[in-house]
């Protein structure tokens, strides 16, 4: 296989939020601990990878709490007449 020349680095995703929550994705980049521990190793083919997967990650996030607030839209203040109910 053909290596591509890079004429760039891919940059480090990290914004310095650096909090992970219990299944170790930083709140942040959305890396896991691996990701972010051996992202100075990894070669760009790697780092690509790694950046697609945030991207998934990312979409996944919007898509819940999009289901979540669609869930939650009710509007509580506004008021049902029963007989329309029946």
């Amino acid at each position: 296989m053909n290596q591509q020349f890079e004429l760039f680095d891919i940059t480090n995703p990290c914004i310095g939020v650096c909090t992970s929550n219990k299944k170790g994705y930083c709140f942040g980049c959305l890396r896991n601990r691996t990701e972010r521990q051996l992202w100075l190793s990894m070669t760009n083919e790697q780092r690509r990878d790694v950046l697609r997967l945030i991207v998934g990650r990312k979409q996944r996030i919007e898509q819940m709490r999009q289901r979540k607030s669609e869930q939650l839209g009710f509007d509580f203040e506004e008021v049902l007449e029963h007989n329309k109910l029946f």
